[in-house]
C-alpha cells in the first residue's frame, strides 16, 4: 500500500548510490524519515499498516500486531531508540529501502543528482513509500519500500549533510601557498 510522507525530515539518505550493510551483498538505496509523535503522517500510516496487515494475516492480524509490535517489526518506529542521532529523540521514525534507486526531484519536479546537493540528511522532503508484507524463513514483519523523494525545503543539515558553500572559502595566492600560510 502506498503512502505519502509530507513534510518529514530527511536522514541517512543513500538516495544516489546504493550502499551495503555489513558487508553483504544487498546493496540497496536507502533513508529515514523523521517526523514528530503527532504527525498526521504517524496516523496515515498506522492506518496502513492495519490494512496491510489484515491482508495479509486476515484474523490473526490483532495478535500478530502485537507481537510485531514488541519486537520493533513496525515500519514506524520509537525515535528514542537512535537518540544518539540528531534529529531522533522525541520523535518517530520510518525506515526505508529499495535495490531500485528511487525518483529523487525537487520542488519543481525536475530530476536531481547527487552534485546539486540536495536532499541532503536533515533537509525537509515528501516521501513515496510502500508498505508490505513479510512472512518468510526470515520471520514476520511489515516492511516500507523506499520509491521516491521531493525535497521539500532547507533544514538544518545533520552532520555529514549538505555541501559547503562558496562563501565559506576565501581566495588563496600562489604566494600563500608557497610560504606555508595555507
Amino acid at each position: 500500500m502506498k503512502v505519502k510522507l509530507t513534510n518529514v525530515r530527511l536522514a541517512f539518505p543513500q538516495l544516489f548510490e546504493a550502499r551495503s550493510f555489513n558487508g553483504d551483498d544487498n546493496a540497496a538505496f536507502s533513508a529515514s524519515f523523521i517526523m514528530e509523535p503527532d504527525h498526521a503522517s504517524v496516523d496515515e500510516l498506522a492506518k496502513a499498516t492495519d490494512v496491510v496487515g489484515k491482508e495479509k494475516w486476515g484474523a490473526k492480524w490483532d495478535q500478530i500486531k502485537k507481537e510485531l509490535t514488541l519486537k520493533d517489526k513496525l515500519p514506524l518506529h520509537d525515535g528514542d531508540i537512535k537518540a544518539n542521532y540528531a534529529g531522533f529523540a522525541g520523535n518517530v521514525f520510518v525506515n526505508a529501502r529499495n535495490k531500485t534507486r528511487p525518483s529523487v526531484v525537487d520542488r519543481d519536479t525536475t530530476p536531481l543528482v547527487l552534485a546539486d546537493g540536495k536532499p541532503y540528511a536533515g533537509c525537509y522532503v515528501i516521501a513515496s513509500i510502500e508498505l508490505w508484507a513479510q512472512d518468510n524463513n526470515y520471520g514476520k514483519r511489515i516492511n516500507a519500500t523506499l520509491r521516491g523523494v521531493q525535497f521539500l525545503r532547507d533544514g538544518e543539515a545533520f552532520s555529514g549533510g549538505a555541501a559547503a558553500n562558496e562563501d565559506e572559502f576565501e581566495a588563496i595566492s600562489d604566494d600563500e601557498l608557497l610560504a606555508g600560510l595555507v
